[in-house]
């Protein structure tokens, strides 16, 4: 008998509905004629789920005994003797209880399994053995029922049950998954949308890892080659022609693998010689990296490999992406190429990916620079051919008598070949070496260098004439190839500067490290003075050690008459400086844009300062005057002789007073609280506290049976101010109690998840619709027009304010079955020695 087969249902977190889709092919299989029986199912008192159980056969299950209770586990045993053709295990990552057959009921399946039963089983993702440290980093959760990722892997069919996090949480508030007494308590730790979400893309991942097993395993069985690269950054090498949107597609498509993946597309200019790249190739592939979420530079450079390698080991990148050569299989002989040669020279920290595109073979549109000019190999080969050309020819005419005009012309010949290769100084040496040897061995008198027909002088004069004419020629060539080459060099890098105006690029950083790139510069630095005797202030730099003083660079360009733009690294040419002169002046205007920018900032505060002073001046006018005169109202009436007041009125007003006098109280410290937020004077004293220390003293300015408190003693202590945090408790717990009904306590309950710790205030009141979370934390905001009487609005925006000055934050969510919870989030620094994670009785509620 064969081996059976394993199929799981995978899930992102308990009940998006494993158990129930397996259940449901179970009944799909038996209205086929399948044999099928439940060999474990644990239902969890979900009622749907468990009328799925009806008209399927269940084998009994095994009971045992531990630590004085009775336990169920799946019986082995009993389900070989069955014998069904598919066995439904719930739970695959369970730990059976000790006694049982086998520790883990996975190994039970591989029994069942190699019993030839097909099996049907259930798994969450945060199950998964590989997976444990980052379920824990997001959901502060660690997992002890685990199964090792192979025996997933084994599986012949895994599918996906997916459920969006906010129908996962409805299902939750509605009682589908947990009973009501655990579902704000799931909500609030476990079942938050950002962890569901995590767990989801975990999920997600995981099974398109498989897919991609699946897809390599056809391949290699079809013969289909492919790439496969990391997770890792991406330097894309482009040349400016079409195959560029190509490699950057396939580039981004390596980074979307995994999390944190980076692609960077790099063009390097040569800076004196002609490319074949097309501005507008080069612009709409600039447009399609930065749309895939990935950045493009622009780096001049005359070697192109050593360049490339030398931006991707600059930026830490790990791999990089080029296109097959473009060149003709004649090509070749010229060279390896960049691709080749890049590969070659990457070392063991680069890996190097040779994508093919359309273009492959296809030749260029445009000539290629050879380098400098002619390129220092060109001139090498025309003086060797000016020189030992005529040498080599003179011994080959000794031997043959072709007539002086035919050896004239294979001289001249020699002559243009070197000139058209070394330019005009090897043409002019060859004209006058093959002149002599001419003269010397094939005009008579021979042997003499003389000339005794005139006829012949005029050959040679001619002779000479042509090869400079030839040599005159190829020289302006190659200086008006080399011009052209850097005007349009300039002129690409020119074209990036005045886009990256018009798109509002403004960071002073930014245009500096493009300098850098640029000029491969190692530091650059902007610097400014007041006057010709202030000393120099750097208003920005990138880089190692960037200049203090514009002659202590290698490259200054003076911005003015009291701005320098100061490079270290190398000398630059002459000719470079103009290119150099436009970044400094547009250095210089975004400079002047930041700080335009920033004094339009300061105006902003500075009206939002007066707005707040006078929406206190109008809150002073009414809520302080309020109190005030009922506390006057009452003093006056306690002094007059003309009325005898009983004990129960004199205790009556004096109760009068003293809550004026505490609403007085309450609302001058908010004034004054906001007014120290508002100045930036509120300097936290951090220190680590308990929070059972500080939040039970926050609870007394609302009524002792108005609120409960629930303060694990297991929680990790937090970095915070106590005096900061107390105001901000107390702030939460007023304003909850405030709009709660007078039957509904208010819940105060913390919770540690991974390295934060959470302090949530729940209410039962009418709550906050979603467009006005983030509004009522804004001073001066009474949400549904309250009356002044309530105070002035200040109680919340002190507490995001004192929250955020101690490193936390301070949002509104909403409480399942009404209400508006606030969560105030700190950050833990240590859990107490000995005392178990808080973690453990959370772990439960999601098992």
């Amino acid at each position: 008998m064969g081996r059976g087969k394993l199929r799981i249902y995978l899930g992102a977190a308990p009940g998006v509905g494993k158990t129930y889709a397996m259940l449901s092919e179970a009944h799909r299989r038996v209205e086929r004629g399948t044999d099928c029986a439940v060999a474990f199912v644990e239902h969890h008192h979900r009622p749907r789920t468990e009328v799925m159980l009806h008209g399927l056969e269940q084998v009994p299950r095994r009971e045992l005994e531990y630590r004085g209770g009775v336990f169920t586990e799946m019986d082995v045993d009993a389900v070989l003797d069955r014998a069904p053709a598919v066995a439904l295990v719930d739970e695959l990552a369970h730990t059976n209880v000790p006694g049982s057959r086998n520790a883990k009921r996975w190994q039970d399946v591989e029994e069942l399994l190699a019993a030839g039963i097909d099996v049907v089983s259930t798994v969450n993702i945060q199950h998964l053995e590989s997976l444990g440290d980052v379920v824990e980093s997001i959901t502060g959760v660690r997992q002890r029922e685990t199964v090792p990722d192979e025996v997933v892997r084994r599986a012949d069919q895994i599918e996906l049950v997916d459920m969006s996090p906010p129908a996962l949480r409805r299902r939750m508030a509605h009682g589908n998954i947990y009973t009501s007494d655990k579902v704000d308590a799931a909500l609030s730790n476990y079942f938050r949308p950002g962890n569901l979400t995590a767990l989801r893309e975990l999920a997600l991942l995981w099974v398109a890892d498989r897919v991609d097993e699946y897809l390599t395993e056809y391949r290699s069985e079809h013969r289909v080659s492919t790439i496969w690269g990391s997770r890792e950054r991406i330097v894309v090498g482009l040349t400016g022609g079409p195959e560029g949107r190509t490699l950057i597609r396939r580039a981004a498509r390596l980074a979307e693998k995994g999390a944190g993946g980076e692609v960077m597309a790099v063009y390097i200019a040569r800076s004196d010689g002609l490319t074949a790249a097309s501005p507008k190739e080069l612009a709409l592939q600039r447009t399609l990296v930065e749309d895939l979420g990935g950045t493009f530079h622009h780096v001049v450079g005359d070697d192109i490999p050593a360049s490339l390698l030398d931006f991707a080991r600059g930026v830490n990148a790990t791999q990089i992406v080029l296109g097959s050569s473009r060149r003709k299989t004649w090509q070749y002989v010229f060279g390896p190429g960049v691709g080749v040669t890049v590969a070659r020279e990457s070392g063991p920290d680069l890996d190097v990916h040779i994508v093919t595109h359309e273009e492959v073979a296809k030749g260029r549109g445009l000539p290629v620079a050879r380098g400098a000019r002619l390129g220092r190999s060109r001139i090498i080969w025309g003086w060797l051919i000016g020189v030992g050309g005529p040498v080599v020819l003179a011994l080959l005419l000794n031997t043959i008598d072709l007539g002086l005009a035919n050896d004239m012309l294979l001289f001249l010949a020699v002559t243009v070949a070197a000139a058209l290769l070394g330019g005009l100084l090897p043409a002019l040496a060859s004209a006058a070496f093959g002149s002599l040897l001419l003269n010397y061995f094939y005009t008579p008198p021979l042997h003499r260098l003389t000339v005794a027909d005139p006829k012949n002088i005029v050959a040679i004069v001619i002779f000479v004439g042509v090869a400079v004419s030839v040599a005159s020629v190829v020289d302006l060539a190659a200086r008006r190839t080399h011009q052209a080459a850097r005007l349009r060099a300039e002129s690409e890098i020119l074209s990036f500067l005045a886009g990256s105006v018009l798109r509002g690029e403004t960071s002073l950083e930014a245009l500096l490290e493009r300098v850098r790139e640029t000029f491969a510069m190692e530091s650059v630095a902007l610097l400014e003075r007041v006057n010709d005797v202030e000393p120099w202030t750097c208003a920005g730099s990138v880089g190692p050690d960037p200049s203090a003083r514009p002659e202590d660079a290698d490259v200054d360009m003076p911005v003015g008459d009291h701005m320098a733009l100061a490079l270290s690294g190398r000398v630059l040419p002459a000719s470079d400086r103009r290119v150099l002169a436009a970044f400094a002046a547009q250095a210089a205007v975004v400079l002047d844009r930041q700080r335009l920018q920033h004094e339009a900032d300061q105006a902003k505060e500075l009206a939002e300062g007066n707005r707040i002073r006078t929406a206190l001046l109008a809150a002073v006018s009414h809520d302080l005057r309020t109190p005030l005169a009922g506390i006057k109202a009452s003093v006056s009436s306690l002094r007059s002789d003309d009325v005898a007041w009983s004990e129960e009125d004199q205790a009556e007003l004096l109760e009068g007073i003293e809550d004026g006098a505490d609403r007085l109280d309450h609302l001058v410290g908010n004034l004054l609280d906001m007014s120290r937020l508002q100045t930036g004077t509120v300097a936290p004293l951090i220190r680590e506290i308990d929070l059972d220390e500080v939040v039970p003293m926050a609870l007394g300015g609302v009524p002792e049976d108005s609120v409960d408190l629930e303060i694990p003693e297991s929680l990790p202590m937090v970095a915070v101010d106590a005096g900061l945090l107390e105001r901000a408790v107390a702030n939460l717990v007023e304003n909850a109690v405030k709009y709660s009904p007078l039957d509904a306590r208010v819940m105060v309950a913390a919770s540690a998840i991974a390295d934060r710790v959470e302090v949530r205030v729940v209410d039962r009141g009418p709550g906050v619709p979603d467009e006005a979370k983030d509004r009522i934390f804004a001073p001066f905001q009474r949400y549904g027009d309250a009356p002044r009487g309530n105070g002035v609005g200040l109680g919340l925006a002190v507490a995001r304010g004192f929250t955020e000055a101690m490193g936390g934050t301070l949002n509104a969510e909403d409480t399942p079955g009404g209400g508006l919870t606030m969560v105030l989030t700190l950050r833990a620094v240590a859990r107490r020695p000995g005392v178990a994670a808080p973690s453990a009785v959370a772990e439960r509620q999601a098992s």
